[in-house]
């Protein structure tokens, strides 16, 4: 029997100890990032060339504008903003605003995670922390349910769900496992979670819930199991889910828990749009696409195939909602590299004078009219340095 099988086998039943349920942010699909209702889908493959910096140290193309909506220790309504922003998403709030959270990669319990809020009109009003005292949250991943799920990037790290409303305390997932979790991915059609591991011999897993709520549709954290994967023949095509015997490394990491799991050189971000997951491995520079209904693995773009490539060090990655793929880099030129639907690689923006840095967390506003991203260290390459952005533009 298949994992989704198993799912949809289950007896239904409403768990009301679920922590997240009841949160005000259940706006419909507008969670859904990022599908945004009656507009149409533009495409940003002929956006044009990138212009000289602006004065944020940011290059765009013609029509485009950044401004920065936060900075690294600076205080915003009593919040100081974290250090080291990494990963990020946004949510819809109730005013017709939006929030933009962001982990915070610090080490040694530092870590956490924070929300700026925005109004209706884009003006900041508010700042909070929704995660505190965790480790090196590296990047992590949205739900359909409107919670942030927040992951450590350390040996046996772990996954905390975070409410970005900050009016619900965060919630240890523990059944997502122990390993060095970069980001998660929320199939929406099956309500399976795609995670990806940073380390040279990482995995792909994959979390199944025993339950799904009978009124919401949502999965259940607490109870379900975790999957990692085998490319049955070479290195794409059809994926073989193997049963993880200890989720929790007791005894064994998870890498190494399955002698038949494939390794994925150091997996990074990972996203979901129309039945695919998309993942990047930033060790040997690949964006891979999984057709989840088809079980196919395939390479959309691998560096090793360009003599002068235009994307290198990948690491998060986003779509807008016409299913073109956004691609951070972590160093070397520090661009947000658009894939085109045909395969194209065209520069978005690039950050110049960060050279010690990375591009972090990009992530579009529900409405899709501005993209939020951080440099992780800004010009200075120091961690308490960080500078969140916002860009405008045509997109």
């Amino acid at each position: 029997m298949t994992g989704k099988q198993q799912v949809f086998s289950q007896k239904r039943r409403s768990f009301l100890q679920y922590s997240f349920m009841g949160l005000g942010a259940f706006v419909g699909n507008s969670l859904l990032l990022p599908n945004i209702a009656n507009s149409s889908p533009l495409s940003l493959g002929s956006i044009g060339d990138l212009q000289v910096p602006d004065s944020n140290g940011v290059r765009l193309p013609k029509g485009f504008a950044s401004r920065i909506v936060a900075r690294s220790g600076h205080d915003y309504f009593g919040y100081h903003w974290h250090a080291a922003p990494d990963g990020g998403a946004t949510f819809a709030t109730d005013d017709d605003g939006w929030i933009y959270v962001s982990n915070n990669e610090l080490n040694k319990s530092n870590g956490g995670a924070g929300s700026l809020r925005f109004d209706k009109d884009g003006e900041l009003i508010d700042a909070y922390s929704i995660l505190k005292n965790t480790s090196r949250n590296c990047a992590g991943g949205h739900t359909p349910w409107g919670t942030w799920l927040s992951c450590e990037e350390i040996d046996e790290g772990q996954v905390w769900e975070c409410d970005p409303y900050g009016k619900k305390d965060p919630v240890l997932r523990a059944t997502l496992g122990r390993f060095n979790h970069e980001a998660v991915a929320v199939d929406t059609s099956t309500m399976q979670l795609y995670l990806t591991e940073d380390k040279r011999d990482g995995c792909l897993y994959r979390y199944t819930s025993n339950s799904i709520d009978e009124l919401s549709g949502y999965p259940d954290l607490d109870n379900g199991f975790l999957e990692v994967a085998e490319i049955i023949k070479g290195e794409i095509g059809a994926l073989h889910w193997h049963l993880l015997p200890d989720p929790q490394a007791k005894d064994t990491p998870t890498r190494k828990q399955v002698s038949q799991s494939s390794s994925f050189n150091r997996g990074e971000g990972i996203w979901f749009h129309e039945d695919a997951i998309f993942f990047t491995t930033t060790g040997n520079n690949r964006v891979y696409a999984y057709d989840i209904k088809n079980n196919d693995l395939s390479i959309i773009y691998n560096v090793a195939l360009y003599i002068s490539p235009m994307l290198t060090n990948v690491d998060n990655i986003t779509s807008n909602k016409s299913g073109e793929l956004l691609v951070a880099e972590d160093g070397r030129d520090l661009q947000i590299i658009i894939i085109t639907k045909s395969r194209e690689t065209i520069p978005l923006l690039q950050l110049v004078g960060h050279n010690r840095s990375e591009i972090t967390g990009p992530a579009f506003s529900p409405d899709g009219s501005r993209l939020y991203f951080g440099s992780q260290r800004g010009t200075t390459g120091r961690s308490k340095d960080g500078i969140t952005f916002e860009i405008t533009g045509p997109f």
